[in-house]
């Protein structure tokens, strides 16, 4: 199924220029945009995985992972196909890293409808579209964000942020949770990573989908030993969550295993992660989380306020020990949970 593009300008010659993500593709007749999901034909940009399904599931909020919202609940997740990035360590690359052409033999066709209705049917709290980048699937993501909306379930993108502010403001009224990755903190590493050299944009969409759209915000930074694991970046980041998204906005650091291009590396040192968690904490964040660690004391969520221990996790496993609502039930402290 094809749609044509929501967000796109046509240019002389029969080009076009796509306004979806930031890589605002030119793109000449019969070529396809960095993603492969965008194609030119005849000077109409066209969405060619409207629809098409990789992978469906229902998972627990936390395997986003979301921690501080609607926690122990269950959200109906759909992927595409695509990507507008290329990281090195892609642990989904058998859907991201493909073209159109030949998808849907590969796919189930789910229209928005249909998406929403299993939502329901499963008794899901909300939707999310997730294991690919929703970006590149951003017309079918944002009618089937509409629908949901006026079905009363939340609504979540799991994203590596690199949509425009046009796109992002076409679906913030419809949009509950924004799960961002911050893969590093210098222009090299995300260039040699993901191929992407504008990083900081995210970085700025990021900012907006808080600030103007209130969505609920979470992000996430996988540690690969060697390119992203030294002080500078990650205190760099931690940072730059406390300052402009605010001190109770979780912060995830994830253990990475070698995958798709990196399989020579070596998986991510608990130690490393827990000098992380010191330097998010010493930034001032109030909650930091290790992720891909079952059974760490550091995937729990503690009371910043009395200490106690509020939400118990173990893996996908949650038990909500202490909460009222959105604040610690011991002692009343705000924590900011979605719920």
């Amino acid at each position: 199924m094809v749609r044509e593009a929501y967000i796109y300008e046509k240019l002389p010659d029969l080009f076009v220029r796509c306004h979806t993500c930031q890589w605002r593709c030119k793109i000449g007749p019969d070529k396809f945009g960095v993603c492969r999901m965008y194609q030119n034909q005849g000077g109409v940009l066209y969405n060619l995985n409207y629809a098409l399904t990789s992978s469906v599931a229902i998972d627990p909020i936390e395997k986003k992972p979301l921690f501080h919202f609607f926690p122990a609940s269950s959200v109906f997740s759909l992927g595409s196909w695509g990507c507008n990035f290329h990281c090195q360590d892609c642990q989904n690359w058998e859907i991201s890293c493909v073209e159109a052409p030949g998808l849907r033999g590969r796919s189930r066709e789910i229209t928005p409808q249909e998406a929403v209705s299993l939502a329901m049917d499963y008794q899901c709290r909300g939707i999310a579209w997730t294991y690919n980048e929703p970006t590149v699937w951003f017309e079918y993501t944002l009618d089937s964000a509409k629908l949901a909306k006026k079905e009363g379930l939340y609504t979540v993108y799991v994203t590596n942020g690199y949509i425009t502010p046009e796109a992002l403001d076409q679906l913030g009224p419809y949009l509950d949770a924004w799960r961002v990755d911050i893969k590093g903190f210098n222009d090299e590493f995300y260039k040699g990573l993901t191929k992407v050299a504008g990083w900081r944009s995210i970085l700025e969409v990021t900012k907006r989908a808080k600030e103007k759209w209130g969505m609920h915000v979470e992000v996430v930074t996988n540690i690969i030993p060697g390119m992203n694991d030294d002080e500078y970046q990650l205190s760099s980041i931690a940072g730059w969550v406390k300052d402009e998204l605010g001190e109770f906005t979780p912060w995830h650091v994830t253990r990475f295993y070698p995958q798709y291009n990196l399989m020579d590396a070596i998986p991510t040192p608990v130690s490393t992660l827990e000098k992380a968690w010191e330097l998010g904490k010493k930034a001032g964040l109030k909650f930091v989380y290790l992720g891909n660690v079952p059974g760490s004391k550091y995937e729990n969520t503690y009371c910043y306020s009395c200490g106690k221990l509020v939400v118990e996790r173990y893996a996908y496993s949650t038990k909500l020990a202490g909460l009222n609502g959105s604040k610690c039930s011991f002692c009343g402290a705000e924590l900011y949970f979605r719920r």
